[in-house]
């Protein structure tokens, strides 16, 4: 943060010197004296809340009539009075706000910038009433100046409503933030984002953190009478601030080191969440850091402050180029690119003929003057940037077969390397995919690169050697970087990242190509606008693999560029092929100079999973040049998990560094590669990064139904830390859709059934449907009775995430709910509450990934019935050192005479569970269970830790006991988990803890495994009687 504000501060300085030099001297402000005539007017002038017949007929809205603002010139004069005294407006061009002395050039205070000429200020009634059926506007700006703090500003009465809150808003309603009113601001200045110079009030970098609407809540509509009476409560639409939250002004008063605390100017509120869907738990991480950048243009604090783009310049609004912020009902800087302006770059222009590439410096300028000319207009309307080093390229998702109807683009496949290509000003840069620099092996590329007619762009396309039947040859390209044959290379370019200190990255594809259009080059034979068709895309697919092409990419036309995988582009295939990892080779028979076969693998789980070999499609001197890396990266033994006898012999193992791409024909029953042929090396990849490629898709976009790609435990060649979890699930016989299974029935509505919430596994809406179906025998009697906690993932996983405890209209028809008193006041609040399979199953349409519940029943709320250990080890521990910790609890609990279960956490951890009578109160059940990991900690300090410190954690285990308290939950057993691959909370036998390796099983395996009816490691938790004798958990 200290960098943040240094060149924040920095950037003010600069554009201070700038403007002083460039304008008159400041006048002279006025006194104190001359201020405080108005500022008393304000304060004593009632706001009246009356409605004109004229505009009130037809208004809906949540707001009552009663208290509507209405708005005029001197209204709005009197309540900025305050905010105009405090700056000069011949050194700032922040906005002096519409009102009468605005508008007609009188001054409102010393400097005040007059209003354009012949403007006149329209009332409040009309920028607000039009409004009013979705709420008034809100803005909250992330301002770096003497120190970082967040200003919060609600639109009422012709203005923002305005607090400093320090620390920012929290979503956990015990969070009380401090927010001190402070003046109130034109509506003009909450579109702002950029820099105050240095020396103005309030000087450094501003941030719009957030913006949309919001509207007095049921019951609390006289806004007026809750500003006056310090309560306001209201209701938030935004980008990040969403649901219920109360601003409360606090009473000035003097602290016991003799600060006084607010003032009669600066009166001190607390922005408090109030409970509903939205609020998150207590240790949470915090929005602010969960979701710091920009709600216009993505950016953090340093890119505005580096970029001064911006500098106070309302002119846009005030020559009317563009709505103004409040006016827009788009909170994302996508939707408000999406304009019919900029709808109209998608119609092409002339292009401007090229010359000769020997030519480059002579012919820069003119071209640049031309294609700067047809951009103006859309360049106008994109978010400014700094120009990224490098932006994470947006990768495909593979797809069974191409899809269908309106609304995709599709690419011909390029079989080459990723490249990113970056110019600015003079320099070009050519990147890997990972961010490697490649510029100097494709000189002929940057320079055609940098002729383009721009000074500043980012592209986005692939590398290739084109054959003789415009398809790309990977082995040519391979020959022509490592064997340096005469092969020409040519860019293809698909996408456009950057132009000329803009961000095009959140407009549709279909207009960031016709943007690409223009920028690229006509007739360059190096570098070149990859063309798309918009229908037919099976047809292209059978084209493209009837010239033996490697297959297109369908793109969807209205998508922003996402960064990462995505299903908005889809790969179809031709033939299979698969990037593997070298792990070995074996020398030829023909001599030993040169290699006769690769041994090859894939990474899963973080293990190194053997997948077989391939001694085809090397030329004699790829064998030779391939023997000469590999023998430097030489080891004694596999890095592979496991790798049968046969496969063994005669291998020189390697380090597994380098990644080959091969194809073949197909998987084997042990996915193993059958027929495969060396294509050539991946030095664009990291090793680590490879694994195995499966259809994540079908053809529309939706995932394919497939089959969970685990190993089998009679494989030899195919074992990991599965095997266990494989095992435990095949005793649950429970079929998936694919084959037979019960499916979710039909009376379960579901929206978008085929929604991914998992890129990882694949796994959609429908199939977690399915399997809460499928498993509600087991699921139920965990969960029913209890009050619970939902972890919600309506994006999926690596979305927006929150929990849920308290019951509302907006959960499913079906799910219940129990009244659980407030500890602190009594008073009885709704907790959510499931015990049937509807409900159950109706929790996959608000996307809940995770079931916690209490550890005690509705029944005797107060007196727990179950005591859990969370085990948490340190990423580097073994497998080994956590079944230790696992036995060690379960011993010291039998002995205790407790019998305990295991589970599985989802995660990296074990839970031991044991039930008990509920007779105890939770403080001394908290108590006996840490008493048992107190002296979990004295007998092996090396190993165990009991406090919450990552600190310490290194090489340890925390054992967690603080689920033992009133309120704590656990995620359930068979509960999903939001993490990538969606692992499940399984329980396990206790001879599980004899394997060799973590047992993992996730909601896609479940789904697909056949035999499943068998017992439940945890079938008859809830039959068992034992008490907890706190007597026998004294440390020792």
């Amino acid at each position: 943060m200290a960098t943040s504000k240094k060149q924040a501060a920095g950037a003010a300085k600069k554009i201070a010197t700038r403007k002083s030099a460039a304008k008159r001297p400041a006048k002279k402000g006025a006194s104190k004296a001359q201020a405080e005539p108005r500022l008393r007017a304000a304060a004593k002038t009632p706001v009246t809340s009356k409605v004109s017949s004229k505009s009130n007929s037809k208004v809906s809205s949540p707001v009552s009539t009663r208290s509507k603002p209405e708005r005029s010139a001197d209204l709005v004069d009197e309540q900025l009075a305050r905010y105009r005294s405090m700056r000069d407006f011949s050194i700032t061009s922040e906005p002096a706000g519409s009102g009468r002395q605005a508008s007609s050039g009188k001054q409102a205070g010393p400097g005040t910038q007059a209003a354009t000429k012949g403007t006149a200020a329209r009332p409040a009634t009309v920028k607000l009433k039009s409004k009013l059926s979705r709420g008034l506007p809100f803005v909250i700006q992330k301002h770096a100046a003497s120190h970082l703090h967040y200003d919060f500003r609600l639109g009422w009465s012709g203005v923002l409503k305005s607090w400093a809150v320090a620390k920012g808003p929290s979503y956990f309603p015990g969070d009380k933030r401090l927010a001190v009113q402070v003046e109130d601001h034109p509506m003009e200045y909450g579109g702002f984002e950029g820099i105050i110079p240095e020396g103005q009030y309030g000087g450094g970098t501003v941030m719009v953190w957030d913006q949309g609407t919001w509207w007095p809540q049921l019951g609390h509509e006289n806004v007026e009478a809750g500003l006056r009476e310090g309560s306001l409560k209201f209701e938030m639409n935004g980008g990040k601030m969403k649901g219920k939250w109360t601003l409360v002004r606090m009473k000035p008063h003097t602290g016991a080191n003799g600060k006084s605390w607010g003032s009669a100017d600066k009166p001190n509120w607390l922005l408090i969440k109030e409970h509903d869907q939205f609020e998150q738990p207590e240790g949470a991480k915090p929005i602010t850091e969960s979701k710091p950048n920009s709600a216009l243009t993505g950016r953090t604090l340093e890119e505005i402050a580096l970029a001064e783009d911006h500098v106070w310049n309302s002119k846009d609004t005030a020559k009317g180029e563009g709505r103004a912020w409040y006016r827009q009902g788009a909170n994302s800087s996508t939707a408000a690119l999406r304009t019919p302006a900029t709808r109209t770059v998608a119609a092409r222009t002339t292009p401007t003929p090229a010359p000769a590439r020997s030519t480059i410096s002579a012919h820069k300028r003119p071209v640049r003057k031309a294609v700067a000319g047809s951009l103006g207009a859309a360049l106008a309307r994109l978010p400014k940037e700094r120009q990224p080093q490098f932006l994470t390229p947006q990768l495909a998702l593979e797809a069974t077969n191409p899809p269908e109807g309106d609304g995709w683009l599709h690419e011909l496949k390029l079989d080459g390397y990723r490249i990113q290509a970056r110019k600015h000003g003079d320099k070009v840069e050519l990147l890997t995919r990972k961010g490697l620099d490649w510029t100097h092996r494709m000189p002929a590329i940057a320079a055609a690169v940098a002729a383009l007619p721009v000074d500043a762009c980012t592209l986005d396309g692939e590398v290739v050697v084109l054959s003789a039947n415009g398809t790309t040859s990977f082995a040519d390209l391979q020959a022509a970087f490592q064997e340096h044959a005469k092969h020409d290379l040519t860019y293809f370019v698909f996408d456009l990242l950057h132009l000329d200190g803009h961000n095009p990255r959140g407009l549709p594809l279909r207009e960031r190509k016709a943007l690409l259009e223009q920028v690229l080059t006509p007739k360059d034979e190096t570098v070149r606008y990859s063309e798309h068709l918009e229908t037919g895309g099976a047809k292209m697919f059978a084209k493209a693999c009837s010239l033996q092409a490697e297959g297109i990419v369908s793109k969807r036309a209205d998508s922003p560029y996402a960064g990462s995988r995505s299903n908005t582009w889809l790969k179809s295939k031709c033939r299979r092929e698969q990037e593997l990892v070298i792990g070995g080779y074996t020398l030829s028979a023909e001599g030993n100079d040169r290699i006769g076969a690769l041994v090859l693998g894939y990474y899963d789980n973080g293990e190194l999973i053997y997948a077989g070999r391939t001694g085809t499609g090397f030329t004699q001197v790829t064998r030779r040049d391939l023997l000469t890396k590999l023998e430097h990266i030489t080891r004694r033994s596999p890095a592979f998990d496991r790798i049968p006898a046969d496969a063994r012999r005669d291998v020189q193992w390697v380090e597994p560094k380098l990644v080959a791409e091969v194809h073949f024909a197909t998987w084997t029953a042990d996915k193993l590669v059958r027929q495969a042929s060396f294509l050539g090396l991946r030095e664009d990849k990291p090793a680590n990064e490879v694994r195995l490629e499966e259809p994540a898709v079908k053809g529309d976009g939706k995932p394919a139904n497939r089959r969970s790609s685990h190993r089998r435990a009679e494989s030899a060649a195919h074992h990991s830390g599965r095997d266990v979890a494989a095992r435990v699930a095949a005793k649950r016989n429970l079929k998936s859709r694919a084959s037979g299974a019960a499916a979710a029935p039909a009376s379960i509505r579901l929206t978008h059934p085929e929604k991914v919430l998992d890129p990882d596994s694949g796994l959609t809406k429908r199939q977690l449907a399915d399997y809460y179906w499928a498993y509600a025998s087991h699921i139920l009697p965990q969960i029913t009775g209890r009050p619970l906690s939902l972890v919600r993932c309506p994006e999926g996983v690596g979305g927006e995430t929150f929990f849920q405890k308290h019951a509302n209209h907006m959960l499913p028809a079906g799910v219940g709910s129990i009244q659980v008193p407030n500890k602190k006041t009594g008073e009885k609040e709704a907790y959510i509450a499931i015990d049937n399979a509807e409900a159950l199953t109706s929790l996959a349409q608000i996307g809940v990934l995770e079931i916690h519940p209490w550890g005690s029943t509705s029944r005797d709320l107060e007196h727990p019935d179950r005591i859990i250990f969370d085990l948490d080890p340190d990423e580097s521990l073994p497998w080994s050192a956590l079944t230790e910790a696992a036995s060690d609890v379960r011993a010291r609990l039998k002995k205790a005479g407790l019998e305990s279960f295991l589970k599985l956490t989802g995660g990296k951890g074990l839970h031991v569970v044991a039930p008990i009578e509920p007779k105890l109160g939770w403080a001394e059940v908290k108590d006996a269970t840490h008493r048992l990991v107190l002296a979990m900690e004295r007998a092996r300090p090396e190993l165990y830790l009991t406090k919450m410190s990552k600190s310490e954690r290194k090489g340890r285990i925390f054992l967690d006991y603080l689920r033992n308290e009133r309120g704590a939950t656990a995620v359930a057993a068979f509960s999903p988990r939001a993490r990538p691959g969606v692992h499940v909370s399984l329980p396990l036998p206790w001879d599980a803890l004899k394997e060799t390796r973590r047992p993992e099983v996730s909601v896609q395996e479940l789904l697909s495994s056949h035999d499943m009816s068998r017992a439940d490691p945890w079938k008859c938790i809830s039959t068992i009687k034992q008490s907890l004798d706190p007597s026998r958990f004294a440390e020792k």
